[in-house]
């Protein structure tokens, strides 16, 4: 592998003005592709085959009714000591649904006071409209929600308490936000101070920027043909630019190593992508087994997310090992500061040396310090509970409107469950279902049954007593199933929002075991072949659990619990959302895997080179270790970027990605690996005799060494017109030797 790169590293060079126009003509392409052929992104959540899904594409069937656009939930409230079927109340209530009937978008506005179908709470003192918009959520224009907000203000001023939730309420966030500024902003600065030069800096996230663009512009084409969750564009840019500017800054950072080891430029730029980038392939392949294998759940738009996410990994690793160096043939020796280009050397990063040795030194207590801080950090993530029901921010009209609807009508009447009966003498059997669903215990209302227009199909409405995303609707969901499932000469289906998300979640939780079985093992393999060792491939893995586990337990403590949320934001807590623990854990694993290949590989270069056990772990780490710590400030920078501007359903996932790259990086990558290697010894490159033909992928470079592949022809041994580092320039100056 490295020899392949090391050829095309130098290809990149000599065809540097075809790779950077060819790029920009992709992505130009997929601009103007988007542009005519993106479609919409929706909010919704699914799986094909459950028994929820099933009954409301027979429920469409049975009633003679196509899917049915967004909805919101108007509520009411009488002021204090009055009723809402007072006589004056009742005419507000009445003007205000003929307002909403006429909003733009609007196809109709229920009347809560209508005699036949009223929706009054037994105090009447509230009731609520259910607005239908003709559109989907995401297709309702920030137009359209002004004007729904508009006719609740001019309600308010009759003295009554008016607020509004429900799907067609919520904002759709798209793409190119404050969260991404955030990030990109503090990147270039960690850029510029790891480099000492604007210009390098410039590059790397120019390159990186340009990685991104294409893999979003990509996935908004692929709107136009497949149906993709509003989460997933939002993801790839999130992962797409972290890992983007983190592969361009360790071929750059290699790059400019080989300069001051006396290379010229061209040959620094192949042996930069046959070494840096064989690493840079073999993270960016760890980061595609863990997202593609989110597709053992089974969940359609979940493997759409991990294949979407994948994809754009996959951009950014052909952009390090392309782009960048086309990039690199351009800027030459300005890839160094100014005080290098003349011949001085770098400083000496002492820091580092002295931290990887009194790491090593003092292995055991540092290793057992650091493993008892991570799991105190994970205890609160034995009590994470997850769930689809999505909470409003705290303070917001739909928060509001949720509590007056808990408090007088029921907490469960915000996710009713639709139970749907088929079959001969549907009526009797929608009584004998009624009567069941009323023997339960957290039932609150069984409503009539609704029997269609040729009688072969009929829903119960069934109304839990607890909250859409408690542990008790949950199981009311399971036992409702069970108590209806016996029903003789009928096909019974419990579906409805609640019903959903419980599917969707049973089904994620039932997964991530074997997920992590999946993406672990085939990992294992991998870093086996990259290492050719068992110990350094299982000590990353378990230093993973550690990542994840504290990871996961941080953001339960501050978005469930409730801990900190005003540092970070949090406009509500409660249960995480039941894509969060897979999610996260595919991510931080491809990430985590990424810093254990770039450190240890230093160091099992300088083992190689004779280096004693000990010896080339501090090596190593002193040579890698500030690359990574640049690389994992980039990527929590990153990250944290989307906790406090970011989507609410996101929040929680960015938080824990920079929660848990900040833990792998500083904790377990640069204190556990190091006092863990150095306890191992010899016996961490040891690889047992009946394995040692497994194929050698030489992420050191090895093999360039040992054939010269360095060597670059004396016409390719030219700088590029216009750079500082010209030979004139250089003239006077001595270059150290390797």
């Amino acid at each position: 592998m490295a020899t392949f790169l090391h050829r095309l590293g130098l290809a990149s060079y000599r065809n540097r003005g075809a790779v950077v126009f060819a790029w920009l003509v992709l992505l130009i392409g997929l601009g103007v592709g988007s542009a005519v052929f993106a479609g919409k992104t929706v909010t919704t959540f699914s799986i094909p085959g459950q028994e929820s899904t099933i009954a409301l594409e027979r429920m469409r069937a049975e009633f003679g009714s196509g899917p049915s656009g967004a909805s919101a939930q108007v509520v009411v409230r009488a002021p204090e000591g009055a009723r809402i079927t007072d006589q004056a109340i009742a005419g507000e209530v009445t003007t205000l649904v003929g307002a909403l009937d006429k909003l733009p978008g609007v196809t109709s506005a229920t009347n809560p006071l209508n005699p036949a179908a009223p929706v009054v709470s037994a105090d009447q003192a509230v009731a609520y409209s259910t607005v239908t918009y003709e559109a989907q959520a995401p297709d309702i224009t920030d137009e359209q929600r002004k004007a729904l907000l508009d006719a609740l203000d001019g309600a308010r001023q009759d003295g009554l308490t008016v607020e509004v939730t429900g799907e067609a309420t919520r904002e759709v966030v798209g793409i190119g936000g404050p969260a991404e500024v955030i990030g990109v902003v503090v990147a270039l600065l960690v850029l510029a101070l790891t480099y000492g030069s604007l210009v390098t800096a410039g590059m790397n996230m120019l390159t990186a920027v340009v990685g991104v663009g294409i893999g979003a512009l990509g996935i908004t084409l692929l709107t136009g043909f497949v149906e993709l969750q509003s989460t997933t564009p939002i993801l790839a840019v999130m992962l797409g630019l972290a890992v983007g500017i983190d592969y361009a800054l360790f071929i750059v950072t290699r790059f400019r190593h080989e300069l001051l080891d006396g290379r010229d430029v061209p040959s620094a730029i192949a042996m930069a992508v046959g070494t840096a980038g064989s690493a840079v392939v073999t993270a960016g392949i760890t980061v595609v087994i863990a997202l593609t294998g989110l597709a053992v759940a089974g969940i359609p738009f979940l493997t759409e997310m991990g294949v979407a996410a994948a994809a754009t990994v996959v951009v950014a690793v052909l952009i390090a090992v392309t782009l960048v160096p086309a990039a690199l043939g351009f800027i030459g020796r300005r890839a160094l500061p100014r005080r290098l280009r003349s011949g001085a050397r770098p400083v000496d990063r002492g820091v580092y040396r002295r931290w990887a040795t009194t790491t090593t030194r003092n292995r055991w207590p540092v290793l057992l310090v650091a493993v008892a801080a991570l799991a105190v950090v994970a205890v609160p993530a034995f009590s994470m509970q997850t769930s689809l029901a999505q909470r409003p921010a705290e303070g917001s009209t739909q928060a509001r409107a949720v509590e007056i609807v808990s408090e007088h009508f029921g907490p469960g009447f915000t996710g009713p469950l639709l139970v749907l009966v088929e079959g001969d003498e549907v009526a009797r059997h929608a009584l004998e279902v009624s009567s069941r669903a009323k023997e339960l215990g957290d039932v609150a209302v069984v409503g009539q049954a609704q029997v269609n227009s040729d009688g072969t199909a009929a829903l119960v409405n069934v109304v839990p007593a607890s909250a859409p995303d408690s542990a008790e609707t949950i199981a009311l969901v399971d036992e409702l199933r069970s108590a209806v499932s016996g029903v003789d000469g009928a096909r019974v289906y419990v579906t409805g929002t609640t019903a959903v998300g419980v599917d969707v979640s049973h089904r994620l939780d039932e997964s991530l075991p074997t997920y992590l079985v999946l993406v672990v093992g085939l990992a294992l393999v991998l870093l086996v072949l990259v290492f050719r060792s068992l110990l350094v491939p299982v000590a990353g893995v378990l230093g993973f659990l550690l990542t994840v586990g504290a990871s996961l337990g941080a953001t339960t403590a501050v978005f469930q619990w409730g801990w900190l949320k005003d540092v970070v934001r949090a406009e509500t807590t409660g249960p995480l959302m039941s894509l969060a623990p897979m999610m996260v854990t595919g991510i931080l694993f491809g990430l985590a895997m990424d810093y254990q290949v770039f450190l240890v590989s230093r160091m099992h270069e300088a083992h190689a080179h004779g280096a004693s056990p000990r010896e080339a772990v501090v090596t190593g780490f002193r040579q890698a270790a500030p690359v990574v710590v640049a690389a994992a400030a980039i990527m929590f920078a990153v990250f944290a970027g989307f906790v406090p501007e970011g989507e609410a359903t996101i929040k929680p996932i960015a938080f824990a990605l920079a929660i848990g790259i900040l833990v792998d990086a500083v904790v377990v990558r640069m204190v556990a690996i190091p006092a863990a290697l150095a306890i191992m010894g010899s016996a961490a490159w040891w690889l047992p005799r009946s394995l040692r033909w497994l194929p050698v992928l030489d992420v050191e470079g090895a093999a360039l060494e040992r054939g010269g592949a360095s060597a670059v022809p004396q016409q390719d041994r030219t700088e590029p017109a216009g750079a500082v580092g010209a030979h004139e320039e250089d003239a006077g100056h001595d270059v150290p030797s390797r």
